[in-house]
């Protein structure tokens, strides 16, 4: 149950980021390092740099948490592609060469992204790979109501 919760509450919140992303008084205008897609291209909160279609991979990723809380299945495994998704970003953001920081110079992953995708990656780790899948207290329950 734990799962399903946590595939809710990270959807809900990069939901949250990337509508956030969209609002200009949440961000700090910069210039763009580079980048082929500058539109809205801003720190949000004063840390995150982020783009247009950060913003909009963030609102996928949120849907796709919230649509994955229906089964504990969609939910792990949720977990589990945020995980792998999450640590490759982070270590992207870590390599200046060849552009990979800004992935290829379309989003980029700069910053404090780093950190906050390590974090992401590490407790959608949890979630997918190691949280213990929740036992039904009450199992006859289920079958009385069919």
């Amino acid at each position: 149950m734990l799962t399903r919760y946590f595939a809710l509450v990270i959807g809900i919140v990069y939901v949250l980021a990337g509508l956030a992303g969209f609002v200009p008084a949440l961000g700090d205008e910069r210039t763009s390092p580079d980048l082929i897609v500058d539109a809205a291209y801003r720190d949000v909160l004063g840390l995150f740099p982020a783009n247009v279609l950060h913003h909009l991979v963030h609102l996928a990723i949120g849907i796709l948490g919230i649509l994955a809380y229906r089964t504990y299945a969609a939910s792990r495994n949720y977990s589990r592609a945020l995980a792998v998704v999450y640590a490759v970003l982070a270590v992207m953001g870590l390599i200046d060469a060849g552009n990979i920081n800004t992935t290829f110079k379309l989003i980029p992953l700069l910053s404090h992204d780093v950190w906050l995708h390590a974090l992401t990656a590490a407790v959608a780790a949890y979630f997918g790979f190691v949280a213990p899948r929740a036992v039904d207290a009450y199992p006859d329950a289920a079958r009385s109501r069919a």
